[in-house]
């Protein structure tokens, strides 16, 4: 099968500019991550997503970060998905309520973002809300393992609805320290027996069922490896493929972020991860760190990460 290129980029507005072009046309590029910078209304953002649509074979993977709460690039004509916490207390009232609210989000975000023809909302987020992350927080379902997965399932099937699959977040669980690695590195001392029993459990659930695609955690997990988790071929490798047996497509959180910069630059940060097994790396916000990548990484045949890529694009003929 065709490659699908291992770099996820971004644009600068609200159209595309020729450079813009020149640099998605790369075959390294396989996706584009849109941020609220890239939206006005309806009409621009359709316009904006038929050309990125049409500028290659195969086509970009188009992705945003839309899981609702305060992570909701996309606001006005869209509908205001409340945080995903906010169905962790409605279960305390009624967990049939609870499921069939999961559920209708799932569907609202899909059937919106589908209908521009993007393929992924980077959602739901399975890290447990251990009541200390700032920048997980609500983001998070609930505390408790199960609500968990009862809930992410409930979503994820809400957006196989509109033909979206699903992306676990941040494997193997963010929520238990106070770091935010978009400014830093964070380090969970845990030991692994205690990620396992509680953290790992939801991805554990969501890979059993099949769930199409993670993503990784710039976190190092001391006691497990010193590398961060997004980096790591002993969690991506050793852990998530053999151990787990995931058989889904991994993406790295966004690698211009202060977790991922401990292993040097842009460049080396994009090696270290294709070589620990991601199979998608978002450089956002940094053009000039794009280009350095483009210039420096090989064009290679990539069959088995252009496959489990090509399982996440948005399925056509879905309801809605």
């Amino acid at each position: 099968m065709a490659t699908i290129g291992p770099i996820m980029a971004d644009v600068g507005g609200l159209a595309l500019s020729d450079e813009d072009r020149d640099v998605l046309r790369h075959p390294l590029i396989g996706g584009v991550i849109l941020f609220a910078r890239n939206y006005s209304d309806a009409e621009q953002l359709r316009a904006l997503c038929n050309e990125l649509l049409a500028l290659k074979r195969p086509r970009l993977l188009l992705a945003v970060d839309h899981e609702g709460g305060r992570i909701q690039r996309f606001r006005v004509g869209f509908s205001r998905v409340p945080s995903m916490r906010s169905l962790g207390k409605l279960w305390d009232e009624s967990s049939v309520r609870a499921l069939h609210a999961a559920q209708a989000h799932g569907a609202t975000i899909a059937r919106e973002l589908t209908a521009f023809g993007i393929d992924l909302s980077f959602a739901p987020v399975l890290d447990l809300d251990h009541g200390v992350s700032t920048v997980i927080g609500d983001r998070a379902f609930d505390e408790d393992p199960r609500r968990v997965i009862s809930l992410a399932r409930a979503f994820i099937a809400g957006m196989a609805e509109y033909g979206m699959s699903a992306t676990g977040k941040h494997f193997p669980g963010h929520g238990a320290i106070a770091a935010d690695s978009h400014l830093e590195l964070p380090v969970d001392r845990r030991a692994m027996e205690q990620i396992e029993s509680r953290d790992l459990v939801p991805f554990r659930a969501l890979i059993n069922d099949g769930i199409a695609s993670l993503m990784m955690a710039h976190v190092r997990y001391s006691a497990v490896d010193e590398t961060p988790a997004s980096l790591s071929r002993k969690w991506i490798r050793n852990y998530l493929r053999r151990k787990l047996g995931y058989q889904g497509a991994v993406f790295c959180d966004d690698l211009s972020m202060k977790g991922a910069a401990v292993v040097g630059d842009a460049v080396a940060r994009c090696e270290m991860a294709l070589d620990a097994g991601c199979d998608m790396l978002p450089v956002c916000n940094d053009r000039e760190a794009v280009v350095q990548v483009l210039d420096a990484l090989p064009v290679k045949s990539r069959p088995a990460a252009s496959r489990r890529l090509a399982a996440v694009y948005r399925r056509e003929g879905a309801h809605g």
